[in-house]
C-alpha cells in the first residue's frame, strides 16, 4: 500500500517545493489549503497539480479542520504523515495603516488553524497508534531599515513556531512521531524539501521529538 501523505498550508514556494518532492514518491497525496483571502494586499498564484487531491478546509472553523482531516484519510485510505508548511504572507504596512481585515485574516487562518488541524491529526494517530506529524516553517530574516514593517506574518510564524516546540517537548509521551524542520537559506527550498524527505524516508523511534535545522544560520 502507498503512503498516505496529507499535507496542509498556503500557497508558497516552500509548500510547492514540498508538493514537488511528494510526488517523486507517491501518485496522489491529500491538500488542505488555507484560502488566499489576502490577495488585495499580498498576491500568490495557486496552481492546479492533478496529483494533489483538495480537501476542503476553512482554518477558522475547528468544524471544518475535522471534516478535511476526514476527507483526507478516506480519499487516501490512510495518513501516514501529515506534513502541515507554516510560509504565512508578507503584509508590509505602517502598523497604523495596517487593515483590520488583514489582521482578522491572519489570526484566523495563520494562526489559529493550525491548533484546530493538529489537535484533529494527532486524535487519529492516538486512535491509530502510529503516524509521523512534521511541523516545518522558514526562519525569516527581519525587515530591512528602510522597509515598511511586516508585523503579522513574524506574528504568525512566532505562533507556529511555538506549537512545534512545545509538540516536540511532548513528543515522548505519544504513540505516534512528531518531527520539527526549519530552513534559514531563502531561495533554496528545492534542496530544502529534499532534505525533509530524506530524513522522513530513514526514520525511526528515536527520531520521535527532534528539531532538524536547514542552511546556514547567521548570527548578527
Amino acid at each position: 500500500m502507498t503512503r498516505g501523505i496529507f499535507i496542509a498550508g498556503n500557497e508558497s514556494a516552500l509548500s510547492r517545493a514540498i508538493e514537488a518532492e511528494t510526488i517523486n514518491r507517491v501518485e496522489q497525496f491529500a491538500a488542505a489549503l488555507i484560502p488566499n483571502r489576502l490577495s488585495d494586499v499580498s498576491k500568490s498564484t495557486e496552481q492546479d497539480m492533478p496529483q494533489r487531491l483538495v480537501c476542503d478546509w476553512n482554518p477558522s472553523s475547528p468544524i471544518s479542520a475535522r471534516t478535511a482531516v476526514i476527507a483526507a484519510e478516506n480519499r487516501l485510505e490512510r495518513i501516514d504523515e501529515a506534513i502541515l508548511i507554516c510560509s504565512p504572507p508578507s503584509i508590509r504596512s505602517n502598523p497604523s495603516k495596517l487593515p483590520l481585515s488583514a489582521v482578522e485574516i491572519m489570526i484566523n487562518d495563520h494562526i489559529k488553524g493550525w491548533f484546530f488541524l493538529v489537535k484533529e491529526i494527532t486524535s487519529i494517530f492516538y486512535e491509530k497508534k502510529r503516524g509521523t506529524l512534521v511541523l516545518i516553517y522558514p526562519d525569516i530574516p527581519g525587515s530591512l531599515k528602510d522597509e515598511a514593517a511586516d508585523v503579522l506574518g513574524p506574528a504568525a510564524l512566532a505562533s507556529f513556531r511555538a506549537l512545534t516546540q512545545g509538540l516536540l517537548s511532548a513528543a515522548h509521551n505519544d504513540p505516534y512521531i512528531t518531527l520539527g524542520f526549519t530552513a534559514s537559506d531563502a531561495g533554496n527550498e528545492a534542496s530544502f524539501a529534499a532534505f525533509v524527505y530524506k530524513t522522513l524516508d530513514e526514520i525511526t523511534n528515536r527520531s520521535n521529538g527532534k528539531m532538524h535545522k536547514f542552511g546556514k544560520f547567521k548570527f548578527f
